[in-house]
């Protein structure tokens, strides 16, 4: 194998597919990047075996030319040293060749560089998918909808179908859930699919989170793909494979109230600021509790008591207050990271008593809603 590449476009398929890699591996050569070379360009793969990604090089794109293949072959390569190599390469062009017994040379100017390769033939192959069942989303949408539900999902391994993002496709909706039995997030979006099946799957949150960080935001369209046990997000020029999770993800519709008993309406940011100056103190406590109450004049009372530290009272003006008064306390983090999730300017907050879950909905926008549990603090 020998071929010159540009320097750029290696460092970035370099820096996708590491996302994939861990040193923590039972499989030795997954701690390897494999690289392709044929006469349509060069692809690199990296994988964990949870997830896979592989990002391809055009030979060519736009009339540039981006690779030059001498000679077609397969290499892998140790992941930690090949990623430092290209990023300090002194040029913008790259050759790589594998001579006898899998020793990788890899020049750039004046610089060489002698790597000992493994044989790609004992690379595990990744998932061959029959697309039969595959639907389309926007790239913004897609990291949209992630990043507004895989925080919420839980970090505890007590109970692994809750450190997964729940997708469910019906009817031509995506809907997605994430819950660690202490809060919940759902978006739920219209998307283009040739699907008239229902899927119901349970993606890891570190897959999702891993996705986010490589797809380009773009206008273009990512096309997803689902079978039994994974799934695959087809961006161009790269794909990216996660296993699912297995079991029943519970159903979170049963928790969501229907009826409410406190309405209030207000600006998010007067909220969010507010929440943050008052869970300054609370931080330092065990639970990071802050109290809401409502007052006469369409006031909120925000509060956070430390006996040991101190105290913070604070008056944000709503928009609006309809039903009962009410006195409820909640996690501030789990408040604070809600808010963030959520666009638009104004929020409605839905109460149905101080013991029972809430939710928080952006005005004009059934798309997304977030649910706290409180706290009982006496």
């Amino acid at each position: 194998m020998r071929f010159i590449i540009q320097r750029d476009r290696l460092v970035q398929s370099v820096q996708d597919v590491m996302k994939a890699v861990t040193s923590r591996t039972t499989i030795p050569i997954l701690t390897g990047i494999k690289i392709v070379a044929d006469h349509e360009g060069v692809t690199l793969t990296g994988s964990d075996s949870d997830i896979s990604i592989e990002s391809f090089i055009p030979k060519e794109e736009d009339g540039n030319e981006i690779v030059e293949i001498k000679q077609p072959g397969a290499i892998v390569l140790q992941a930690k040293f090949f990623s430092e190599i290209v990023k300090k390469l002194p040029t913008d062009s790259v050759e790589i060749e594998v001579q006898n017994h899998l020793q990788t040379v890899i020049r750039s100017g004046k610089s060489e560089f002698n790597l000992n390769g493994l044989d790609a033939e004992e690379y595990p192959h990744l998932p061959q998918i029959e697309e039969n069942n595959k639907f389309s989303i926007p790239t913004d949408l897609l990291k949209a909808m992630i990043r507004q539900t895989v925080f919420a999902v839980s970090t505890s391994e007590t109970r692994p179908i809750l450190t997964g993002v729940n997708w469910k496709m019906e009817n031509g909706e995506l809907i997605c859930i994430a819950t660690d039995s202490h809060r919940l997030a759902l978006r739920k979006s219209r998307v283009e699919t040739e699907m008239n099946d229902n899927y119901n799957v349970v993606i890891p949150g570190k897959s999702l989170n891993e996705l986010s960080k490589i797809v380009d935001d773009s206008n273009e369209h990512v096309d997803i793909v689902i079978t039994e046990n994974q799934i695959l997000f087809k961006a161009k020029h790269l794909l990216f494979f996660s296993r699912l999770l297995e079991g029943n993800y519970p159903d979170t519709s049963r928790l969501i109230p229907n009826e409410s008993k406190t309405e209030v309406t207000v600006r998010t940011k007067d909220f969010l600021q507010a929440i943050d100056r008052a869970s300054l103190l609370a931080r330092e406590g065990r639970n990071n509790v802050v109290k809401l109450a409502t007052l006469e004049d369409e006031g909120l009372e925000i509060s956070s008591n430390t006996p040991e530290i101190g105290k913070v009272v604070e008056e944000v003006q709503s928009q609006a207050i309809e039903g009962e008064e009410l006195k409820i306390s909640f996690s501030a983090k789990y408040m604070m990271d809600a808010l963030k999730a959520l666009e638009g300017t104004d929020i409605k907050i839905s109460f149905t008593g101080a013991m029972r879950p809430f939710v928080i909905r952006p005005m004009h926008d059934e798309t997304i809603l977030q649910l706290i549990l409180p706290v009982r603090t006496y």
